[in-house]
């Protein structure tokens, strides 16, 4: 049989997997499957069967496949791995795989889950079932039968190959604001080069003549990466991801557009019909929305690389957005993105995951640990936090409008909000470049246009009661406010956001850990200080808080949650955390205040004056 030589090669995975597996141990669910340990153990008497062969008729991007498999020998730790593409035979492998002979495979399943998952009578049957939900990744799949757990896993059979029926097609257009308020972008990722076809999209205003605008190209290699498992059994070919300038748009109008490719044949190849509506012009009275969250991650559907609880989590925030859509203007995700940690297949998980926010409205990025960190690169922290991504993924995948996505701080406008975006994962200090773009970018803001300001990060620069932070005894990320508190201040900073503690938690408005503004849930005039929030419930397992007491700290919550901000005009604001379990209010507040508040003194705001005349 063709795939018993094929399977042959299939003896053993790369040696650096203990090192890694200790790394991303609770955090990246394939790095728990000690692959390297595999045998290939081919039974006759085991089988595994998929079907349907073809998926994707009718333009579809994901489809249930059914699978039917049977083991003579059954455990209750034998597991089903899906691999794409389907022929997982590693020949050849990249240099950081070499081990004393060969042949080895080199890239790990997309996926996987254990045989007696929905057919409890595996164990004394053999026999057993399951329904996995794929999505269009460019290439065909294959599934595979383990015995031997996670720990020492014997191949003992493998499937028949199925694929989509349009593996090229443009897929999971993401929005994001341009450089100028009129301006949108669109990015998608496809399976043609531009040697194969030019990428554009077809667009114009809801029910009138469309126009085409050409798309960008990018990609990334392996050589690209960093560090293992990016650079080894964790690497994917991400194809190419392209990005389209859709400019000139009248504010706050809804515009359709398509994704397309023209072979070059002439023939065209499109995308389903999509819609958003343009963002309202800076210091525009009305009614805008704007939701912030962080660290969310990724989850699997069909229950498979189920882990740290993100299921619920994860795509409870992602459903409950869904929902809500009609009334959302903007997302900001502040981190933690994909928590692919240099398992690369995953970053198309999740923008399939996304795909019906993002393709509708902008879907604002801030860099994060998982994203950015790793020894040597440049990063401000020395850990190995994105498994050898080294921001590469990130930056390549979701545009943002910075002059420089390796240094992923930016700002962006959108009606009478203006945001300051940080990149944590570079120095922000006193001195450094981007203290200088954030002073700019704070002092830049028209208040009489543009009245909230509001700051974003990924790790906490200003106050946490998170356990972790607490015992180092600065509830927040040692330099943080202590660096830029002074600018908060300065130029009146309403609310800052963080990720990266996996709670919720709201502060007073504070100004060097002492509350400046007693009230609680309505904040009328002069506030005087920020408002610091930790929203970083997205879906990542929840962080536990500490037992001391802040008087800082006015609400907390150990659960999965986002942040709604609602302006409805230039004097009034309101500030929702929402459950991602049922899309309920748990913590709320007002603002309610004139021009002349924000103009007036506050501690250490205040503007030279003389009575001189």
């Amino acid at each position: 049989m063709e795939w018993v030589r094929i399977l042959m090669f299939c003896l053993i995975w790369v040696s650096f997997w203990d090192s890694m597996n200790a790394l991303h141990q609770g955090e990246q669910p394939l790095s728990k499957i000690a692959i390297h340990n595999t045998v290939l153990a081919l039974d006759n008497a085991a089988y595994i069967k998929a079907s349907p062969d073809l998926i994707g008729a009718e333009g579809k991007n994901n489809e249930w496949v059914n699978l039917s498999f049977g083991n003579p020998n059954p455990s209750g730790d034998d597991w089903v791995g899906v691999f794409s593409p389907s022929n997982f035979n590693g020949s050849t492998c990249a240099p950081e795989n070499n081990r004393d002979g060969p042949p080895y495979i080199c890239t790990a399943p997309i996926k996987y889950q254990f045989a007696n998952f929905s057919s409890p009578s595996y164990t004394t049957t053999g026999n057993g079932t399951l329904s996995l939900l794929l999505i269009n990744q460019r290439a065909d799949f294959s599934f595979a039968l383990f015995s031997g757990g996670f720990v020492q896993p014997k191949l003992i059979a493998v499937s028949n190959p199925i694929s989509f029926l349009y593996p090229k097609a443009p897929l999971y257009p993401r929005l994001a604001q341009g450089k100028s308020w009129n301006e949108m972008t669109v990015t998608w990722t496809s399976g043609y080069s531009i040697y194969e076809a030019v990428p554009l999209v077809e667009w114009g205003l809801k029910g009138d003549s469309q126009i085409r605008s050409p798309a960008g190209t990018l990609t990334f290699t392996r050589n690209s990466m960093c560090g293992s498992p990016a650079r080894t059994v964790g690497w994917r070919d991400p194809g190419y991801i392209h990005t389209a300038f859709l400019k000139n748009l009248w504010p706050n109008t809804q515009y359709t557009y398509k994704l397309g490719h023209r072979l070059f044949n002439g023939s065209y190849v499109w995308s389903k019909k999509y819609s958003f509506r343009a963002s309202p012009y800076p210091g525009q009275d009305s009614l805008q929305r704007v939701i912030i969250f962080g660290d969310m991650g990724k989850a699997e559907r069909d229950g498979s690389n189920e882990y740290n609880n993100y299921q619920p989590g994860s795509l409870n925030t992602t459903d409950q957005l869904i929902k809500d859509l009609d009334n959302i203007g903007i997302v900001f995700h502040i981190g933690d993105i994909v928590y692919a940690n240099g398992y690369i297949s995953q970053w198309d998980q999740f923008t399939s995951q996304v795909e019906p926010i993002a393709s509708t409205v902008p879907y604002m990025l801030a860099s994060g640990n998982h994203e950015r960190d790793w020894p040597g690169t440049g990063s401000f922290y020395e850990n190995m936090d994105s498994g050898g991504e080294c921001g590469v993924p990130a930056e390549t995948m979701f545009y943002v409008p910075a002059e420089n996505r390796a240094k992923y701080w930016y700002a962006t406008d959108y009606g009478m909000f203006h945001f300051c975006i940080a990149d944590t994962e570079h120095d922000w200090r006193e001195g450094s470049q981007q203290y200088k773009f954030i002073e700019q970018c704070l002092a830049s803001a028209d208040r009489q246009k543009q009245p909230w300001l509001i700051f974003l990060a990924h790790r906490v620069l200003g106050y946490s009661s998170g356990t972790w932070y607490a015992k180092q005894g600065s509830f927040e990320e040692p330099m943080g406010r202590e660096s830029l508190q002074k600018l908060w201040q300065k130029y009146k900073v309403d609310m800052a956001f963080y990720g990266h503690v996996h709670n919720y938690e709201r502060t007073c408005p504070i100004y060097q850990s002492i509350c400046v503004n007693q009230e609680k849930s309505h904040y009328s005039g002069i506030v005087n200080g920020t408002i610091h929030v930790v929203a970083g419930g997205g879906g990542s397992h929840v962080s536990e808080f500490t037992d001391l007491k802040t008087n800082w700290s006015l609400y907390r919550d150990y659960d999965y949650g986002f942040v709604k901000l609602t302006a409805f005009d230039h004097s009034s604001l309101l500030f929702e955390y929402k459950k991602s379990s049922d899309g309920k209010v748990y913590d709320s507040f007002t603002i309610s205040r004139d021009y002349k508040d924000v103009l007036a003194c506050a501690i250490d705001s205040c503007q030279p004056t003389t009575l001189a005349s």
